[in-house]
C-alpha cells in the first residue's frame, strides 16, 4: 500500500541471480531526471494523485493502445522474428485484460483486488504518414550495445543519429524499441520506461534526454524468443513479463515496494508494504506490517506485474493499479487511445451503405451483414487476431451480402473493412 513517486523509468538490481543486473530502470532515471529539473518528481507525485482519482470509475471500456515496435539489431539473433513481436503482444493482452492461463495461481487472499485492466493492444495498422503498416520496424545498425551512462541509459536507441530509429508522434504511439543493450557481452539492463511526454504543467526542459516509450533488452522480449537469457550464469524464464513491467511503468504505476523499505509508498492503496523487491515467488514472506481495507495485514505480493519476482509467479494487476493506468489514459495519454487514426481510418472516412457486425460481444456465432452499393461497396472483410496476425476473409459483391463466422476462440479480434476508398476497422470481443 504505497503513496507516490509515479513510475517512470525503472531498473532494478537482481541480486538473487549472483550478480549485479538491472530490471529495470525507472526509479534510477527518475533521481537522475530530478538532478536535471528541480522538482521534477514533485510535479511527478501531483500526477500520480490526480490518476488515482479514476479507481473508482467504471473500467468496462476497453481502451486500445496502437503499438509500434522498433527491432534494432547489430546480430541477426538480436533480429527477431515477426512471430516473437505477435506474440509478445498477444502476452500484454493476456496479462492487461487477465486472460493469462496462469491468471488462476493468484493467491485467495488477493482474490478480491485483482482484475482486468480493459486496456488492449494492437500493433499499428497506420503509421504516422497515413500509408498501411504492420506496425514493426527494423533498423541494422553498427551499434553493438546502446547501454550508455551518458545517455540515461540507452537513449541512443531512439534516435537515428546515433544508430537507432527516430519514435514514431508519440502522443499517438507506444514506442517500444528492442536492442541490447549488454555491457561487454552480458546482461545488464532487461528495460526501462519514460513517463507521458510534454504535459502542460511540467517545466520547459523536464523530460530532456528521456525520449517517451520502452525499451526492452533484446533476449526477455516475447516469450518464444529463441534467444535465452542468461544472468548470473543461470537461463531466466521468460514470458514476456518484462514488458508488462515496463508498460506498467509507462501508464503510471510504480514498483509495488515503493523502491525503499515498509516506510515508501508506491500510492496504490490496495498494494501491500514490502521492505523489498521480491527475488523470488517465496509465498510466506511478509515483510512489513499494513492494514489494507477489510482486509487487514497482507504478505508480499509477489504475483504483482511491478515487483521483481521472477516471470513465473506473476500474474496480476491490483484494481488499484487499474485505476492509475486508466487514469493516465484519461488524462496525459488521452489521445493514445481516442480518435486515434493509428488503429484505421475513421468510419467516416469509409463510404459504407450498412454494415452491422452482431452480436458484439458474442460467445459464438458472429454475423456480418453489409448492403453495399456498386460505388464504393465493402470488397473485403478481414478478421485479425488482436496482435495483428490474419485469422480469415471474405470477398463481397455489390448488393446486400451477409455471412456469418463461428468458432473463433475467446478473445479480442478486430474487423477491418475494406473498399476503394480506404480501411475501417472494428473491434470483436468473443467471450
Amino acid at each position: 500500500m504505497k503513496n507516490a513517486i509515479a513510475v517512470l523509468v525503472s531498473l532494478l538490481s537482481f541480486a538473487a541471480f549472483g550478480q549485479d543486473f538491472h530490471r529495470c530502470y525507472t526509479h534510477e532515471a527518475m533521481l537522475e531526471q530530478e538532478e536535471r529539473t528541480s522538482g521534477y518528481i514533485g510535479r511527478v507525485d501531483d500526477i500520480f494523485e490526480r490518476a488515482k482519482h479514476f479507481e473508482s470509475q467504471d473500467r468496462e471500456d476497453v481502451y486500445t493502445i496502437p503499438v509500434v515496435v522498433h527491432i534494432v539489431y547489430n546480430t541477426e539473433e538480436e533480429n527477431l522474428a515477426d512471430s516473437v513481436i505477435f506474440n509478445q503482444i498477444e502476452s500484454l493482452n493476456a496479462d492487461y485484460r487477465r486472460l493469462n492461463e496462469d491468471a488462476e495461481n493468484v493467491r485467495d487472499t488477493f482474490n478480491t483486488i485483482v482484475g482486468d485492466t480493459f486496456i488492449g493492444f494492437q500493433l499499428a495498422s497506420f503509421d504516422p504518414s497515413g500509408n498501411p503498416t504492420n506496425g514493426i520496424t527494423r533498423t541494422n545498425t553498427d551499434v553493438e550495445s546502446f547501454f550508455s551512462l551518458a545517455m540515461s541509459p540507452a537513449e541512443g536507441v531512439k534516435l537515428t543519429s546515433e544508430g537507432g530509429i527516430d519514435p514514431w508522434d508519440q502522443s499517438r504511439y507506444l514506442n517500444i524499441w528492442v536492442c541490447d543493450m549488454s555491457v561487454f557481452g552480458t546482461v545488464f539492463l532487461l528495460g526501462y520506461a519514460t513517463p507521458p511526454d510534454g504535459l502542460p504543467h511540467w517545466p520547459e526542459g523536464a523530460t530532456d534526454g528521456l525520449a517517451d516509450g520502452v525499451v526492452v533488452q533484446y533476449e526477455a522480449f516475447g516469450s518464444n524468443n529463441p534467444n535465452p537469457l542468461i544472468a548470473g550464469g543461470a537461463e531466466i524464464d521468460v514470458r514476456g513479463r518484462t514488458t508488462t513491467h515496463e508498460v506498467g511503468h509507462y501508464l503510471g504505476l510504480r514498483h509495488i515496494w515503493g523502491d525503499g523499505d515498509c516506510l515508501e509508498q508506491d500510492g496504490v492503496d490496495d498494494t501491500p508494504n514490502a521492505e523489498d523487491q521480491s527475488g523470488s515467488c517465496d509465498l510466506e514472506k511478509n515483510t512489513c506490517l499494513d492494514d489494507i481495507a477489510d482486509l487487514g495485514d497482507l504478505p508480499d505480493m509477489v504475483e504483482n506485474y511491478m515487483d521483481y519476482s521472477p516471470e513465473t509467479c506473476q500474474n496480476s494487476f491490483t484494481l488499484g493499479q487499474v485505476g492509475i493506468m486508466r487514469g493516465v489514459l484519461e488524462i496525459e495519454r488521452f489521445d493514445l487511445v481516442n480518435d486515434n487514426p493509428a488503429l484505421g481510418i475513421n468510419s467516416d472516412q469509409l463510404k459504407l451503405a450498412n454494415f452491422k457486425l452482431y452480436p458484439n460481444p458474442s460467445t459464438g456465432t458472429v454475423q456480418f451483414s453489409v448492403t453495399n452499393s456498386d460505388e464504393n461497396g465493402i470488397s473485403r472483410i478481414e478478421v485479425l487476431s488482436e496482435t495483428g496476425q490474419f485469422v480469415q476473409s471474405m470477398q463481397l459483391s455489390a448488393g446486400t451480402s451477409s455471412t456469418e463466422i463461428e468458432g473463433l476462440p475467446r478473445g479480442i479480434y478486430f474487423v477491418r473493412l475494406t473498399n476503394e476508398t480506404g480501411i475501417r476497422t472494428e473491434k470483436l470481443v468473443i467471450l
